[in-house]
């Protein structure tokens, strides 16, 4: 069966790492998101990876704590380091090849990022993770992912939840809360989901770029939703 996905940007969120957790990374969750990436990647799709810090630092709540908004954005930027460095060693723990590579320029562990050798890597069959966000502050890893899946000419955006879609409210609070099967981004503005934020669902509208928002918790469901099943919710103009 053709995949319906050849190119794909998954975006993680740091909190996904923590597990039962309250802080820092599982190796148990880390070694099952590197075991599903597998699989996909077996399957024959191209994959880049956008993975947030919030299980380590979140720079946005870091004014609370009387950290200047910019430096507190760099200190997440590092935090994304952290667990992309992590998941590229669950990766390549399993006999797949990856590239980090990094918005801010810190060679001795990571590339920079270039576009073109991106580009490059994904055909070569590697699988590129990209940190430290933009390397710009006030931009979330949300808007990461969708710049860094526009600008390699993703097919997706794949978004790992742990609930099974976009829904009206919360799933974990509101037992009758209605899963939409699909929605357009404008939708998703004007009922004010809570999906991504306002800057990655505008870029992901203007060029035309598809998104998933799916169960990540669930063993098999990433490749299931690259072969064109129906999982989660599909999100596009």
């Amino acid at each position: 069966m053709p995949l319906k996905y050849k190119r794909v940007l998954l975006k993680l969120s740091g909190e996904s790492l923590m597990g039962n957790k309250g802080f820092g990374i599982d190796p148990t969750v880390l070694d099952f998101f590197a075991d599903e990436v597998k699989k996909v990647h077996e399957a024959g799709v191209e994959i880049g990876i956008v993975i947030g810090g919030g299980n380590i630092f979140r720079g946005l709540s870091a004014t609370d704590q009387g950290i200047e908004r910019v430096t507190g954005d760099h200190m997440g930027m590092l935090a994304t380091m952290i667990n992309s460095l992590a998941l590229q060693n669950a990766i390549e723990k399993i006999g797949l090849f990856s590239r980090l590579m990094s918005a801010i320029h810190m060679e001795q562990i990571a590339e920079p990022y270039i576009r073109r050798r991106a580009i490059r890597h994904l055909e070569k069959g590697r699988i590129v993770i990209f940190g430290s966000g933009t390397g710009n502050p006030y931009f979330s890893t949300d808007t990461a992912a969708s710049l860094r899946a526009v600008e390699v000419e993703a097919d997706v955006i794949i978004k790992g939840t742990r609930v099974d879609g976009i829904f009206d409210s919360d799933p974990e609070k509101n037992p009758n809360a209605f899963k939409f099967e699909n929605i357009s981004y404008i939708d998703i503005l004007k009922k004010n989901l809570r999906v991504m934020d306002l800057t990655a669902v505008s870029l992901c509208q203007e060029n035309h770029l598809p998104m998933v928002v799916f169960n990540m918790d669930v063993p098999g469901n990433l490749l299931a939703l690259v072969n064109g099943e129906n999982i989660g919710t599909l999100v596009k103009d």
